[in-house]
């Protein structure tokens, strides 16, 4: 089973709420929830806190996401049990800081040839990577597209705080554990310079300033907003 699973919550210290800030005709959390909707994928989660379930709820329900608590810190835990929740084996990783997340590379990494080799000839056979992820894209477009079997080693195994806020260090950071496969995003997606999360009130400005100038009430295409960034980027 395939799940789309995003960590949000509204305890941010450099921009607290910031999930429920305006943007567009609803929220940046709706937006993040909207986009990740078009992957094609078994359930939609939105993994939280207690302490800000009560307020996402209902964002998650009328984005038609199941809601799941979990630790505030510990994110890896908490992702564990929306895994264990849903019996979800391939799990899409994503963040609520990226209301522009690219659910175009999202897919295009789903569907695509991250797989282990084995000893077989012929044809695409074997296993997904236990991590993949792209490169070279705008900083908030990307996801990660994690096997839960690799998750839950992670879970038993890991003891930093890093590890287990970040979620994901501790399998690229173990290539001898873990198949690992990072890969170029395709050139049309490629602005390594960019960025287009939200984690401070600058990003925020930067990201509203993108959606007034390209909103028109459907999710965004991503390319859409790599040509205003390079517009823009020629006239500096």
């Amino acid at each position: 089973m395939t799940g789309v699973v995003v960590q949000v919550r509204l305890g941010s210290t450099r921009l607290p709420g910031k999930a429920l800030l305006p943007l567009g005709d609803a929220s940046v959390c709706d937006m993040v929830l909207r986009r990740l909707a078009l992957v094609t994928a078994d359930v939609l989660v939105l993994a939280t806190d207690e302490a800000s379930s009560a307020s996402l709820g209902p964002v998650a329900a009328r984005n038609g996401f199941e809601l799941v608590v979990g630790p505030a810190e510990d994110v890896l835990a908490r992702y564990c049990i929306a895994l264990r929740r849903f019996g979800i084996d391939l799990l899409v990783r994503a963040t609520g800081d990226n209301p522009l997340v690219s659910f175009e590379l999202a897919s295009l990494l789903l569907n695509g040839d991250e797989w282990e080799a084995l000893a077989v000839t012929g044809g695409r056979v074997g296993r997904r990577a236990d991590y993949s992820a792209h490169l070279g894209m705008p900083v908030g477009m990307g996801v990660e597209l994690v096997r839960a079997e690799a998750l839950y080693r992670a879970e038993a195994e890991a003891t930093g705080d890093h590890d287990r806020e970040h979620v994901c260090p501790y399998l690229y950071s173990h290539p001898e554990l873990f198949s690992i496969s990072r890969s170029d995003a395709p050139p049309e997606y490629q602005m390594p310079g960019a960025r287009v999360t939200v984690d401070t009130q600058a990003d925020y400005g930067s990201v509203a300033d993108i959606y007034r100038s390209l909103y028109r009430g459907d999710p965004i295409a991503s390319l859409d907003v790599i040509k205003l960034l390079r517009s823009r980027e020629e006239q500096c």
